[in-house]
């Protein structure tokens, strides 16, 4: 379902708890297979199940660096040139992440990132998440921040030049720190700002947000869908002009029946900040 501006958005959540989004075959670069779970069963590690999960062939990308142990096909994938980024949101939590290089920029968009920098160009995967984790280690960056946290601090973000200075404090200090070596070749401290679309600013620029008024884990919901930032929405409920941001993250793994339902009026009163 395109979620463009404008687009409705109506459903009730059909049972309990998370179902398996199947796994991934890697073959290359940019080729890849999505197989669905055989028997939609319940989550079990986060979004697969069990058995789906031992034959994810993604779930190697993120120890490859330390154990050298990849399917072929991921280990094409991973001989790319990476990024190493480091991306403050809405509340000023900031982390640190990598980026395949045709998907540079598309991976910021999907964080949800405000405020982003490119701080190195690295050879290949394995070289970026050694980078990655010598950042976490030294400079204290974690490696992600949850979707709950970006939706809430959509509600109420802090001002842009507060943001951008501290995103640069760490971006200064991750440079300094990669600058000075971590014992490895392959890569080069880089300066690139990231630039975030341009509709973003309907959003980090609308006064009064409210939170979602219930969980999209369970009942039924009815809402108009504004604008889109990484894993949050604006959205307009039917009977008010209130906007809320809304945490789309929860629908993962979700079995929802569409209908014609509405998201119930909650007693929420303006800010008068």
């Amino acid at each position: 379902m395109p979620l463009t501006p404008g687009a409705r958005v109506a459903f009730e959540v059909a049972d309990e708890g998370r179902f398996c989004l199947g796994f991934h075959r890697v073959h290359g670069r940019d080729d890849r297979t999505w197989v669905r779970c055989a028997d939609q069963a319940p989550a079990e590690r986060g979004s697969p199940c069990g058995r789906c999960f031992a034959q994810d062939d993604v779930r190697f990308m993120h120890d490859f660096h330390r154990s050298g142990i990849a399917p072929a096909g991921l280990k094409r994938y991973l001989e790319q040139p990476h990024w190493l980024y480091v991306a403050t949101f809405a509340d000023g939590s900031t982390k640190v992440g990598t980026a395949s290089h045709p998907r540079k920029h598309a991976r910021l968009v999907e964080q949800g990132a405000v405020v982003a920098q490119f701080v190195a160009y690295a050879a290949d995967g394995r070289v970026v998440r050694v980078l990655e984790d010598g950042v976490t280690r030294a400079v204290g960056l974690q490696q992600a921040v949850r979707s709950g946290v970006k939706a809430t601090a959509l509600c109420a973000p802090l001002a842009a030049a507060r943001l951008e200075h501290v995103n640069d404090g760490f971006a200064l200090a991750t440079r300094g720190l990669l600058e000075g070596g971590l014992g490895i070749d392959g890569y080069e401290v880089v300066r690139e700002e990231f630039e975030p679309p341009a509709s973003w600013s309907a959003v980090l620029g609308h006064a009064a947000l409210q939170p979602y008024p219930q969980p999209l884990t369970t009942g039924r919901h009815g809402f108009t869908v504004q604008h889109v930032l990484g894993p949050s929405a604006l959205v307009a409920l039917d009977g008010t002009d209130l906007r809320f941001i809304a945490d789309l993250a929860q629908l993962k793994g979700r079995r929802v029946r569409f209908g014609a339902f509405r998201t119930p009026i909650p007693a929420v009163q303006e800010s008068l900040f």
